[in-house]
């Protein structure tokens, strides 16, 4: 009688102990907290009369070389694999596609900006047909992703226009590391005026006493751009 519980005890998960429950767990301790393969247990949600839920998600894990190859795997694959059925296959292939669109969603709403050409391309379409200027502002975090996106001014633009304190404001409430500055110029052209260059300056003076730094400032015209910091120091981004 004493085997026979040792054998239940190895493949039901409702007979461990109530804090070792992986999802016990998860609620006390939060998901952050939980292994790999606690993770799985509770997207396979049970093992078989040989192994528990347990064992079964650590052999699954055992197989892959990689914890990134579980993108990879299919659902012939899955049902391959000793006590993964169609109905487990099914769950975990649904879970892992959900993951990268997920994942995929947040990439291309929040995309990383390493050139000034990635700046234009990522707003050309939205300011280059504009009749107004816009003035526009990109929050970024330490690794150059897009925090937020700010349209912070319309109209020709000037120095009483725009103000540091707009621009900054947004910095300090998204926690930016950096900004990327830009406008459109309707005319097509997208060589800054007199008034472009005593905006930037400004600006870049309010830069220095946040302690927030202004990446670039991207002009758009028609099917062109104007980086003000590669014509200025011939340097990409680091």
């Amino acid at each position: 009688m004493k085997y026979s519980h040792c054998i239940k005890m190895n493949y039901l998960i409702k007979e461990m102990p109530k804090e070792e429950r992986p999802r016990e767990r998860l609620q006390t301790y939060g998901v952050d907290a939980l292994a790999n393969y606690e993770l799985l247990a509770l997207i396979l949600q049970s093992g078989s009369k040989e192994e528990s839920v347990i064992e079964l998600s650590k052999r699954v894990l055992y197989r892959l070389d990689d914890l990134k190859e579980l993108f990879k795997i299919s659902y012939e694959e899955l049902i391959q694999i000793r006590g993964i059925g169609p109905a487990k296959a099914s769950i975990l292939t649904a879970c892992v596609e959900l993951s990268k669109r997920i994942y995929q969603a947040e990439k291309e709403s929040n995309p990383v900006i390493t050139s000034p050409r990635e700046a234009y391309l990522y707003l050309k379409d939205e300011l280059e047909s504009l009749e107004q200027e816009h003035f526009v502002c990109l929050y970024l975090d330490t690794k150059n992703r897009i925090i937020a996106k700010k349209v912070l001014f319309i109209g020709t633009l000037n120095q009483s226009l725009v103000h540091p304190r707009e621009v900054f404001k947004h910095a300090v409430k998204y926690a930016a590391a950096s900004i990327i500055l830009s406008h459109n110029h309707p005319s097509g052209d997208s060589t800054p005026s007199k008034a472009d260059l005593q905006v930037q300056q400004l600006l870049e003076n309010g830069s220095k006493l946040m302690a927030i730094q202004i990446t670039d400032h991207v002009i758009i015209g028609k099917d062109e751009y104007y980086s003000l910091r590669e014509q200025r120091k011939h340097i990409e981004f680091k």
